[in-house]
């Protein structure tokens, strides 16, 4: 069956599940479009491998579903990610009477890798914001993003989505549209604040074009997600900095320099707009493994210190011989 066969089958339960979706999770349309795919592809896999319909998964059928997957190299997020997707769906189907009772409900979600976040010193952050430092349009609003992103903690899509109105620069403050379409105010520096002022007065005027955005394009339209990720990773290289460079590092950095700095968790978590401090712990592992390699290495320079200096002793008692009467 073909992509349009199978999207014809399941289309009218998709569609209702993602109206739901809208209603009730608020979610964005890139994680609609994650859901839609995961659908799909199960339904691909039912009616190639199952000889079944949408509505006649069972839990065997999803388990060699997952199998499947896992052979083919899908990583352990995107495994559990389907799994959550799909068995969300099918507590839908219960829920608006199109199934009984739901066959996914006791599959469990592969246990994921916990990863401690990268992040960037802050001699490579310097490194990073002042490689923007043109004076061009592109130079002065390149340099503000990467300030901003830095000093405030934002996501990418939080940047993207900033208008004009939502910046208080006498008041260094930003009002901040997160996940679940949820508001939260951040705090900005002064450097920050400053290299605002400048692309709102030098760089912004030569872009605009009665644009409501915050940051905008050469055309004066809003500027997408996928400029910022290049915008980032184009500053990176001239910095000297690796390519692997991506805007979500800078936030990773801004939280973990905060506790490295003595900020208490619940700031943190309410800077970031976590919903729960179980996400924001995770910084509190890396600033761990940072005083723990710091320690390990400062300790183990020690030890072979007083290793060297052992032996320094040891060969000059050897070099003077025995002493004459």
């Amino acid at each position: 069956m073909t992509q349009s066969q199978i999207a014809t089958c399941i289309e009218p339960l998709l569609e209702a599940y993602v109206r739901y979706l809208i209603a009730e999770k608020n979610l964005s349309p890139y994680t609609l479009r994650n859901y839609r795919s995961d659908l799909l592809d199960f339904a691909r896999y039912l009616e190639d491998h199952e000889s079944a319909g949408p509505l006649d998964g069972d839990r065997q059928s999803f388990r060699r579903y997952l199998a499947q997957a896992r052979d083919a190299g899908l990583v352990t997020a995107s495994l559990a990610r389907k799994v959550s997707t799909i068995r969300s769906f099918y507590r839908f189907l219960v829920r608006e009477g199109h199934l009984d009772a739901n066959p996914l409900a006791n599959v469990s979600a592969p246990k994921r890798e916990r990863r401690l976040p990268t992040i960037l010193t802050k001699e490579h952050l310097s490194a990073l914001i002042q490689s923007a430092d043109q004076d061009t349009p592109q130079g002065f609003r390149n340099r503000a993003i990467l300030e901003l992103m830095y000093a405030a903690g934002v996501r990418l899509s939080e940047v993207v989505a900033l208008d004009l109105q939502h910046l208080d620069l006498a008041e260094r403050t930003l009002l901040v549209r997160g996940k679940g379409n949820k508001e939260r105010m951040v705090l900005i520096g002064a450097p920050a604040e400053q290299a605002l002022r400048r692309y709102l007065t030098e760089g912004r005027p030569k872009l605009a074009a009665g644009e409501a955005a915050l940051f905008l394009n050469r055309d004066g339209g809003r500027l997408s997600g996928r400029s910022v990720q290049q915008i980032v990773r184009r500053q990176a290289l001239l910095a000297g900095l690796d390519e692997r460079v991506h805007p979500h590092l800078l936030r990773h950095s801004f939280a973990t320099h905060l506790l490295d700095g003595g900020a208490e968790l619940r700031v943190v978590q309410e800077l970031l707009g976590h919903a729960s401090a179980s996400t924001t712990q995770i910084y509190t592992h890396v600033t761990e493994e940072q005083a723990r390699r710091v320690y390990n290495q400062a300790f183990y320079n020690q030890v072979r210190l007083n290793a060297r200096k052992k032996e320094g002793e040891r060969g000059r008692k050897e070099n003077a011989g025995p002493s004459s009467a």
